[in-house]
């Protein structure tokens, strides 16, 4: 008996358009027949993995399957969407380091930055050679971010720790005596959650456990802004008073949490956005420091947050929680629930958009996976990549993602590269 057939017109968001027609797909097709079709119909050059979607579903059966499993009838037209397959993940290189690695860029030209529970942040080359260290903290490091500034041979680094303080340090990889703290920031009664910095470099924001979200300029002050606490040798403060920090205070305090805040972000240069223990995503009104809208989800603790791909609205950002799942909110309409929900095996703690796809998210959890999902699946119950970090069941605590597919993972088990997708001929030794 032949293989039934199915009516299905092909749409896409790539590059390689196909013109309209339609096609009679055999039901016993799956991903690859497809992708063979839709390569042979564009006769490229060099053939591209397609994966597809239908009605927002990943295709990961035959089409058969899937219109019995979607109550699909035999006459209906299918439309299905191709789009670019993301390759295997492949392991590059694999940086231990003494205690956990809370938080890591690959935006460093040929380096990777990491911070650590020990208090120090470490650059490594592409050779897997650490060539600069300094102690920053002497507590944990919780987060740290890139200030974008007009320094020319030196960096300048926020970072946020459990002593309860942040800090503003200009580093330079080149010379140890050129890397020296420039401002502490005193707010916060409880360790501090995140740092993240605006697009211009002048502002960042602090989010703690004691429930309040920092706003602050990243001007150095020429005396302390913050009084020093009274105790301590006159002559010992003296001399310290030479190399440490001037102690900075913020420009704003955004108080509306109800419990622990894991993380804040800058949406433009007016607005914010926060993520909570209570349960909360809030949107800021960086102008007048007020909450502007609350977005509750009922016991749904929330851990890290990103601003949603670019294909998405551009009020949207996501939030990971301890119910393991990742979610999609859309602050045009704050009382509505999460448009997407990625469900996890294990609970997400940090998220990442690609630099490359306008449609595709990174997350780490605590089962030691990371896991590249396309927001096109709306279904979300699917990544379309997925690699783990280490051996074992070891913790992801941080991920950041390069153009050109470099991936950094950040844990328990130190630092791990990956190359992910096609991205360029970039090499990690």
């Amino acid at each position: 008996m032949a293989p039934s057939s199915h009516p299905a017109v092909f749409t896409t968001q790539t590059p390689y358009p196909l013109p309209p027609q339609m096609f009679m797909i055999p039901t016993t097709w799956s991903r690859y027949q497809l992708s063979q079709l839709v390569n042979k119909a564009l006769s490229l050059a060099k053939p591209i993995p397609f994966d597809f979607l239908l009605r927002g579903d990943l295709l990961k059966s035959s089409l058969a399957d899937w219109c019995t499993q979607n109550a699909v009838g035999e006459e209906e037209t299918l439309e299905i969407e191709y789009i670019e397959s993301v390759l295997p993940p492949q392991q590059m290189s694999d940086l231990p380091h003494d205690d956990w690695v809370s938080s890591v860029s690959c935006q460093l030209e040929q380096r990777f930055l990491t911070a650590s529970y020990d208090g120090q942040l470490r650059t490594f080359d592409y050779s897997q050679n650490q060539t600069w260290s300094s102690s920053i903290h002497g507590a944990a490091i919780t987060s740290f971010c890139i200030v974008p500034s007009t320094l020319s041979d030196s960096h300048l680094i926020a970072t946020a720790s459990h002593d309860l303080t942040a800090q503003l340090t200009q580093v330079s990889l080149e010379s140890a005596e050129k890397t020296k703290p420039l401002a502490s920031l005193h707010l916060h009664t409880a360790p501090l959650s995140s740092v993240s910095s605006n697009s211009a470099g002048s502002q960042i924001l602090t989010a703690s456990w004691d429930g309040l979200v920092g706003l602050w300029d990243t001007l150095v002050p020429d005396v302390d802004e913050v009084p020093e606490p009274a105790a301590g040798d006159r002559k010992k403060r003296r001399k310290i008073e030479q190399v440490r920090p001037k102690r900075k205070a913020p420009l704003m305090v955004l108080k509306s949490h109800t419990a622990r805040v894991s993380g804040a972000t800058f949406n433009d240069e007016r607005t914010a956005y926060s993520c909570g223990f209570d349960s909360t995503v809030r949107s800021w009104d960086l102008e007048h420091g007020v909450c502007t809208a609350t977005i509750t989800s009922s016991e749904r603790p929330f851990l890290s947050l990103s601003l949603a791909p670019a294909a998405s609205a551009p009020s949207a950002l996501l939030a990971s929680s301890t119910d393991r799942t990742v979610s999609q909110y859309d602050f045009r309409e704050p009382h509505s629930l999460s448009s997407l929900t990625l469900t996890h095996p294990a609970t997400p703690s940090c998220i990442v958009r690609s630099p490359n796809h306008p449609h595709q998210i990174l997350s780490g959890a605590y089962d030691g996976a990371a896991r590249i999902w396309d927001l096109r699946s709306v279904k979300g119950a699917t990544p379309v990549a997925s690699f783990k970090a280490w051996d074992g069941e070891k913790k992801i605590l941080g991920v950041d993602w390069k153009t050109g597919g470099i991936v950094g993972v950040a844990g328990e088990g130190g630092l791990g590269v990956w190359k992910v997708g096609e991205g360029s001929s970039t090499t990690v030794a």
